[in-house]
């Protein structure tokens, strides 16, 4: 899932080779660690409580959208997932390659149109049944047949033909044409025998019955909607318990409040909305007990327009501003747009200025506009193009069309995310100088009015993943809605031939460096026509506590994000610090501020509202993984 990303969950070049080390054995990880230490070393004895049993929480800003699998996008429920469920493959937080997951080994025939995996047998679910190839096939069987089931995952079975699991060990897959995304499939494999008794995959969030049956390395134990998410160590997973007994994700409106709670030692770990705010990560520097971690991220923060809300077969809908379809006006609007103040005064240096569509910690897909080609900030050359588009200044200094009406926008903004906030003042200001005015609308629920088009302008964001291939997906013609007003794959109703050629061209090819170009020039074309504008790449800007946690894997293992990473690696690695206590409450009801180490692993939840049945992932949090 695209942390997808949501993501539900993009990943640097990946070369697609055949894997036959089993996943224990290829897992040598290094310990890049923001605090020294072994990931794979044993907690030590003296974290642990009187009651022997350990908790990390973790305040994050982002409601779950769905627990189910199938519908989720948002990165909070699909980090859970990737807790919860096994990959076929996982991503070395050294260097983001492909590694085993609930498959050893990967091998394709000679036209690479049929995959061969081979299935651990060391993988259990959490009822004790073994998992088999058979769970794998019937998961992807039913994102390929199910609609519903497809909400989340559609885009990585497009390609599929036909998906078999001719023995427990053995899963083939039969392709239509080559894709190079096979070391790739972010589809979290679920157990056959619960989820066929499902009935509308529309609907069923997967939140009734706890415990709910996975093989990942925790177990979701407990869940209330805006509150939090409970999991336990699964003492099974075969590539090793975690050290912490228990995790929590907890929900935090008020991200200033999860912030105190960090101080008061009552969570033990804060990542933001999606990110601290410059002052947030201030305050903590020097606090005592308490590790900043400030690296580069995986996301990007855009503009994005609405080309005109559509389904597959052309029904058009949603109230989207006709002007916004003129290339010249969108255009002109991202060149009255100063990013390096948005760099500056927003972001206080926290974040790399915007270009292209991925962010430059993934290198081989990273594209840079042409110096004729930026849509660089340029008030005069802005105001040019709105002459062109016929928009031009009356006496009291406001654009107005052919038919005299004032051009007005409105942008969506997150309730809950500062920078939406702060970025939508600038917006008003510069694009008033053009004579153009601008409504920030901030809600807590920005979905409904998303998926029913019924918006001009809004403030966009992914996570992206080592594989690029979800988030470039969301922008073809196949991503768009059957059904005015529902869910679907698309971001931003975006359907355009010439990106759609470049997107299957690059799905078909399998040599890093050619379909590292294709990439690039899909980038390229989607920055041309004016839809999708970067403006920044934040940075990850996160804190935790060191009498909380000894130490924990980023990713990369180098300088990297802790929370919403490409796998689960940091808090299956985390280690409790030496002395941990218990503090808080472990009870599972809302009113407690949380719950720390020494209790159960408690992730907390810090972002605003979005409702269950919201199955989209934006930038109040990282987006789809």
């Amino acid at each position: 899932m695209v942390t997808r990303v949501p993501h539900h969950s993009v990943r640097p070049r990946r070369r697609l080779r055949l894997l036959l080390a089993s996943g224990a054995a290829a897992l040598a990880l290094a310990a890049g660690s923001v605090v020294p230490g072994n990931p794979l070393a044993p907690a030590p004895s003296e974290a642990r409580a009187d009651d022997g049993k350990t908790t990390l929480t973790v305040a994050v800003a982002q409601s779950v959208d769905s627990l189910s699998p199938f519908l989720a996008q948002r990165l909070v429920s699909t980090s859970i997932h990737r807790l919860m469920y096994d990959y076929l493959t996982n991503y070395d937080p050294k260097d983001n390659k492909a590694i085993p997951g609930l498959a050893t080994a990967w091998e394709p025939s000679a036209d690479k149109l049929t995959w061969t995996y081979t299935i651990r047998s060391d993988s259990k679910w959490s009822d004790g049944q073994q998992a088999t190839a058979e769970d794998a096939a019937w998961t992807f069987n039913k994102v390929m047949t199910d609609e519903g089931a497809a909400t989340s995952n559609g885009s990585f079975v497009g390609n599929f033909e036909k998906v078999t699991a001719p023995s427990k060990d053995k899963l083939v897959i039969k392709l239509k044409e080559p894709q190079a995304t096979m070391a790739a499939l972010d589809v979290p494999i679920v157990p056959r025998h619960v989820w066929e008794k499902v009935g509308d995959f529309s609907k069923f969030n997967n939140d009734k019955d706890f415990p709910v049956v996975g093989n990942g390395p925790f177990i979701l134990t407990d869940y209330k909607v805006d509150s939090f998410v409970k999991l336990k160590a699964n003492k099974d997973f075969w590539r090793g318990s975690p050290k912490f007994d228990e995790l929590v994700f907890r929900y935090y409106k008020d991200q200033d409040a999860a912030v105190a709670a960090l101080r008061k030692g009552e969570v033990s770990f804060v990542a933001g909305s999606p990110s601290l705010t410059p002052a947030q990560s201030a305050s903590l520097k020097n606090a005592p007990d308490i590790k900043v971690n400030d690296a580069p991220g995986r996301r990007f923060f855009a503009l994005a327009v609405n080309p005109g809300a559509r389904t597959k077969d052309g029904q058009k809908f949603g109230d989207g501003h006709p002007a916004l379809l003129d290339q010249k006006v969108r255009h002109a609007l991202f060149m009255a747009v100063d990013r390096k103040t948005i760099i500056d005064k927003v972001f206080q240096g926290h974040a790399v200025e915007g270009e292209g569509y991925i962010p430059p910690r993934f290198g081989d897909y990273f594209w840079k506009p042409a110096d004729g080609q930026k849509l660089a900030y340029d008030p005069a050359k802005a105001a040019s193009l709105l002459d062109e588009a016929g928009y031009k200044k009356n006496g009291a200094g406001k654009r107005v069309g052919e038919d005299g009406k004032p051009l007005d926008f409105r942008i969506l903004c997150h309730a809950t995310d500062p920078n939406d906030k702060a970025i939508g003042k600038y917006l008003q200001e510069w694009w008033g100088e053009q004579g153009i005015g601008l409504k920030v609308d901030c809600l807590d629920n920005v979905s409904d009015p998303w998926y029913a088009g019924e918006y001009d302008l809004a403030f966009d964001g992914w996570s992206v993943n080592p594989d690029p291939d979800f988030v470039l997906s969301i922008h073809t013609c196949a991503a768009l809605p059957a059904k005015a007003k529902e869910s679907a794959a698309t971001d931003n109703f975006i359907c355009d031939k010439q990106y759609d050629d470049l997107y299957k061209k690059q799905l078909a090819e399998y040599d890093p460096a050619k379909r590292a170009d294709l990439v690039k020039q899909l980038e390229s074309r989607l920055y041309d026509t004016g839809y999708m504008n970067v403006m920044a790449y934040p940075n990850a800007v996160e804190a935790y506590r060191t009498d909380h946690i000894e130490s924990i894997t980023t990713m990369p293992s180098a300088a990297g994000n802790i929370y919403g990473q490409d796998g689960y690696w940091s808090w299956w690695s985390a280690v409790p610090a030496a002395g941990a206590s218990s503090s808080g409450s472990s009870d599972s009801g809302g009113s407690s501020t949380g719950v720390l180490v020494g209790v159960g692993i408690a992730v907390v939840v810090l972002a605003g509202g979005g409702l269950l049945f919201a199955m989209r992932r934006r930038s109040t949090a990282e987006d789809r993984e």
